[in-house]
């Protein structure tokens, strides 16, 4: 593949792939729904619950963490899929550990998660 150099159409049209990438992540991976669903609910949560900049900060961060986590994952399979349709070994054990990174990217949001708003929501109680 020859290389065509920077250019502004060329700038575009990979916005374009990247754009469609995310576009089929949320219309094809069930997963990535949940999560997105997950995302929707922090949000009307951190809404009423009034987080500060730097919360909001950790709960993009990690929220943008596990849906790359999960377009990664999603990546790996499909062409782990391709490239070896029977099952083999390997293939398990790699398609495995991308799950593995999508689990604790996602248990590491819970963590973020659970540190910001408990204390909020238990703050409501008192």
């Amino acid at each position: 593949m020859k290389k065509k150099g920077f250019t502004s159409r060329g700038r575009a049209e990979s916005f374009k792939f990247a754009l469609n990438g995310i576009k089929l992540l949320i219309a094809g991976e069930p997963n990535a729904r949940i999560h997105c669903l997950a995302a929707v609910c922090v949000l009307i949560a951190g809404g009423a619950l009034g987080l500060s900049r730097a919360e909001w900060i950790a709960v993009a961060i990690v929220s943008g963490a596990v849906l790359a986590a999960e377009a990664v994952n999603s990546s790996i399979e499909a062409l782990a899929d391709r490239v070896s349709p029977g099952y083999d070994e390997a293939i398990k054990r790699t398609k495995d550990l991308a799950a593995g990174a999508v689990l604790l990217t996602a248990i590491t949001a819970a963590i973020v998660g659970s540190m910001i708003f408990l204390p909020k929501i238990m703050a409501l109680f008192k």
